[in-house]
């Protein structure tokens, strides 16, 4: 993932977090989902997120949130996943 998209998944994710009334700051390692920062909703717009602006199709994953639950790992599921 190059720094530009890196940056524009942090800011979506930053903006996830703002609407759940979260301001505070978001480190690359930082839970997301299972520290109950974001719920079940938020976590059908990350997945709505990563599969169009990354190409990633949900339908081949065994889904499971640990995949998307930081930063860091949402970067190293896509770059296992071989996305775009």
């Amino acid at each position: 993932m190059d720094a530009n998209a890196k940056n524009r998944l942090r800011g979506f994710l930053k903006s996830c977090l703002v609407e759940h009334g979260d301001h505070g700051e978001l480190l690359d390692a930082d839970s997301l989902f299972v520290s109950g920062r974001l719920d079940s909703l938020a976590m059908t717009h990350v997945v709505t997120y990563l599969e169009q602006e990354f190409g990633v199709d949900f339908a081949d994953v065994s889904f499971d949130v640990d995949l998307i639950d930081s930063v860091q790992e949402i970067e190293s599921f896509l770059r296992e996943a071989g996305t775009r």
